[in-house]
């Protein structure tokens, strides 16, 4: 675990920093907060109360996402299928090796978790779940391609420390893997993000906030490719664009990553996109910023 330390959130969840990346796995609020408000919450899961759902967790990393996802299915009957993509396995590892990991957890939660990191499967009467190990530019070529996802959680590090899998490229593969009424949920606010996956005609919504603060105006994005958000009864943890996110999509942050064969290096898709910042004629965020009263030190949101 020389690349890695143990971070403990303040909900008291352990979490990673990854030296390489230099990078928290989760936000120092809570890993297991952040799992709850920004992925599990959105997701609406008892539309699946006793019916079948696919998922994909791209970035499984400690296996919070996932974990959360079992322990609410398994109250409601639901059947899933899942499929993770992770390039590391050590994150898993160390997880289920923690004790206090350990003790967040139901045991058959942790058995399935074991399966995954042991056997790569897990599979019983409501489940049936797959990790593939490997770059996921490639490994996502690997699921079927008649499986269609209800929903997809979008976890990697930052667009900025991590661009591989926030690539216009990447994300028009995740974007296909999407079902009519899926839900692509992502922590990431970026205004890259959001406006690429616009350009594939997905309706983007705001995860919204707890406490609305100018320093945290959003916990993060979902995309749908059919607007029909408006019948969900309890239509609580996401909300369109506002005036001031939508303008945050005309400035240079707007500007997509770009990795055309899906075999760059981080540097060099940054190195790529910065030239094409900077040769743009679009406002820049520093504009943006300082018309919404928000300086650099307070801005929240990751572009």
């Amino acid at each position: 675990m020389s690349d890695f330390k143990e971070v403990l959130t303040k909900d008291g969840s352990i979490s990673l920093r990854s030296f390489s990346y230099q990078e928290n796995f989760h936000s120092l609020e809570g890993a297991l907060k952040e799992t709850e408000v920004k992925f599990i919450n959105p997701s609406y899961l008892k539309r699946f109360k006793k019916k079948s759902l696919n998922v994909l967790d791209i970035c499984f990393g400690l296996g919070y996402n996932s974990a959360s996802l079992f322990t609410h299915l398994l109250k409601q009957n639901s059947f899933l299928n899942l499929y993770a993509l992770e390039i590391d396995k050590k994150p898993l590892e160390y997880s289920l090796g923690n004790k206090s990991f350990q003790k967040l957890w139901d045991p058959n939660i942790l058995k399935i978790l074991k399966s995954l990191s042991q056997n790569c499967e897990y599979s019983d009467l409501f489940f049936n779940c797959k990790i593939l190990w490997g770059d996921a530019r490639q490994t996502i070529n690997n699921i079927p391609a008649n499986i269609k996802f209800d929903l997809i959680y979008l976890d990697g590090f930052s667009p900025q420390k991590c661009p591989q899998i926030w690539s216009i490229e990447f994300l028009e593969k995740v974007a296909q893997r999407l079902n009519t009424h899926g839900y692509l949920i992502t922590y990431s606010s970026s205004a890259a993000i959001r406006k690429t996956l616009r350009n594939f005609g997905l309706h983007i919504f705001n995860i919204k906030p707890n406490v609305i603060f100018k320093n945290l105006w959003s916990n993060g994005t979902i995309a749908i490719k059919i607007n029909d958000v408006e019948n969900v009864q309890d239509f609580l943890y996401f909300e369109k664009l506002s005036l001031m996110e939508e303008e945050h999509l005309l400035t240079r942050a707007s500007i997509p990553y770009r990795d055309p064969d899906l075999n760059l290096n981080a540097n060099d898709i940054i190195q790529k996109r910065t030239q094409e910042q900077l040769l743009s004629n679009l406002k820049t965020s520093k504009e943006w910023r300082k018309k919404w009263g928000m300086t650099k030190e307070t801005f929240n949101s990751k572009i």
